[in-house]
């Protein structure tokens, strides 16, 4: 089985970017804990290791862990480090639930820039979601 990708090896920072690098980083942390990629509890490296395998400055890692915790995304434990934070945290459910409805608004959207009505756009969510759950079942065993 392979290993786990360690989270720097994971985020690409681009010099040539509209967005900061602290910005880059942000967003893909935040990105990765939503998907799931950062898992609930995960470890993350310290501020001076994820520093030093980005090949940025601490002040800059410092700052994105800083805003993340704040965010309510990860937590800081004393002495043992910062870690992804549980999903039943408040802030991070928020922040899910905004996202999901961006998501929303773009298939909605989508589907009245195709022509559908409402009620065509409802039961292809509907639909999508029993075949999500059909996959999940079948991913248990």
């Amino acid at each position: 089985m392979k290993e786990k990708e360690m989270l720097h090896e994971v985020i690409t920072v681009k010099t040539k970017s509209e967005l900061s690098i602290y910005e880059q980083i942000e967003q893909q942390m935040i990105d990765q804990i939503l998907d799931g990629t950062l898992a609930e509890n995960e470890q993350l490296p310290s501020i001076r290791q994820l520093a030093r395998n980005l090949k940025i400055s601490v002040t800059t890692t410092a700052r994105v862990y800083n805003d993340l915790s704040n965010e309510g995304f990860i937590i800081s434990i004393v002495g043992k480090g910062y870690f992804v934070a549980p999903k039943n945290n408040d802030l991070l459910k928020e922040r899910m639930l905004c996202e999901m409805e961006k998501g929303l608004e773009k298939a909605v959207i989508s589907g009245r820039n195709a022509g559908l009505s409402d009620n065509k756009i409802i039961t292809a969510l509907k639909d999508y979601l029993k075949n999500i759950k059909k996959t999940e079942r079948c991913c248990d065993t």
